[in-house]
């Protein structure tokens, strides 16, 4: 059988995870890992969660093994709606608000809902590379907007769109990380967004904005979401995910919108996998209603810094001068650049004889065509980890140079 002539073109258009498959290649002990995002699992409230969980098999027996709603159980999305307006200051009502399997399911969910095979998005360059897996699969047309220290340029951006526009082209949205960007760990100022916003206005189009662990700032003040600065509730679409900030495995995320948009996605929902998992949202908010989550946070923020600081010390002592990095105010990340002339994806098989492995650059960009870029993470390894896998991928980008 000849399965090959029967694929759908959704199947052609995909490919698999750069991260993902690098994880399996990777997964020797031997190997010092700097290329997943994954969060620290010995910060992980196992204790917690098992007592709330117990609590909620007596306490909706039926209601948390039973199927629930396409929209998301009415007591999770109440924990929800107190805390974007205690965290975020913003205010949403219920029908405003979806619950997805995490932020990945949200991202293709929207690219479902908004593009067809050929049509025209926007994303910064580079940008998350599940994002562009999602688009990619969708048939999108992606175009990619130059981004510096402070993320996505503004100019840039509204030359592509009017790029676009020339073309007789409707930009469907414009995907964005606007904190602690995976992968280049930047944040764009609030000054920005709000031109940013302006500039989106004005071709007609809307900001996807993607908001994965902007709570996990280890400085600074957070500038507001681009949903609390757009006036007008109608030109951001906000995704967020509990994966960075309690637990992964849940695997549970919310969107916020404007309501009609929402019964869209409900309505996609139904055909994807009916409704998120009933006990898992029941656990989460009862997590939330105890208070649990912001002193959670406090703690990661305190570790991730210290991983933080480590790493750009260890980078700054072992690295050769012709490497640059970011300095990520919060987050999983930092973006590391080699000189031109070097492949960061050549490179990782002669670092993986090194035992250090990273995700090279290369797969965060639109086009695939910038070679010397690596990101690296900080949230997982150890401290000692951090300090023996940089001084080995240093000595490997040495031998290289």
């Amino acid at each position: 059988m000849n399965y090959n002539n029967l694929f759908s073109q959704v199947v052609s258009r995909s490919k698999a995870s750069a991260i993902r498959e690098l994880l399996k290649i990777i997964s020797r002990p031997d190997i010092i890992s700097f290329a997943g995002g994954l969060p620290d699992p010995t910060l992980f409230p196992t204790e917690a969660v098992a007592d709330i969980m117990e609590q909620v098999i007596h306490e909706y027996p039926k209601q948390s093994l039973q199927y629930g709603t396409t929209e998301g159980h009415d007591v999770f999305k109440k924990e929800l709606i107190q805390l974007l307006k205690k965290t975020e200051n913003i205010e949403v009502k219920k029908e405003q608000l979806l619950v997805v399997s995490a932020s990945q399911q949200a991202l293709d969910m929207t690219a479902r809902l908004f593009i067809n095979p050929g049509d025209s998005i926007i994303t910064a360059c580079p940008t998350y590379l599940g994002a562009l897996q999602a688009f990619q699969v969708a048939g999108a047309d992606i175009t990619g907007a130059e981004s510096d220290e402070y993320g996505v340029i503004p100019e840039d951006l509204e030359k592509k769109l009017e790029w676009l526009r020339a073309q007789g082209k409707q930009c469907k949205f414009v995907y964005l990380v606007p904190d602690f960007q995976n992968p280049t760990g930047t944040t764009i100022p609030e000054t920005r967004r709000l031109k940013i916003l302006e500039i989106v206005k004005k071709y007609d189009t809307f900001i996807l904005e993607d908001s994965p662990y902007r709570q996990v700032r280890f400085e600074g003040q957070s500038p507001r979401t681009f949903y609390e600065l757009d006036d007008t509730r109608n030109h951001v679409i906000t995704l967020f995910t509990f994966s960075k900030v309690f637990v992964p495995g849940f695997r549970l995320g919310y969107i916020i919108g404007p309501e009609e948009v929402i019964r869209k996605y409900v309505i996609l929902k139904q055909a994807m996998d009916l409704c998120t998992s009933p006990i898992l949202q029941l656990a989460t908010a009862e997590y939330l209603r105890r208070g649990l989550l912001l002193s959670h946070i406090d703690q990661i923020i305190v570790i991730y810094r210290e991983k933080r600081d480590l790493m750009l010390k260890t980078l700054a002592e072992y690295m050769p001068k012709e490497v640059s990095w970011t300095r990520p105010e919060g987050g999983l990340f930092l973006w590391l650049t080699l000189p031109k002339h070097i492949d960061a994806a050549k490179l990782l098989p002669k670092a993986i004889e090194n035992k250090v492995a990273y995700v090279a650059g290369v797969d965060f960009y639109p086009a695939g065509d910038v070679f010397n870029d690596m990101r690296l993470n900080f949230s997982y390894p150890s401290k000692e980890q951090i300090v023996e896998g940089l001084k080995r991928l240093a000595q490997a980008i040495k031998d290289n140079l």
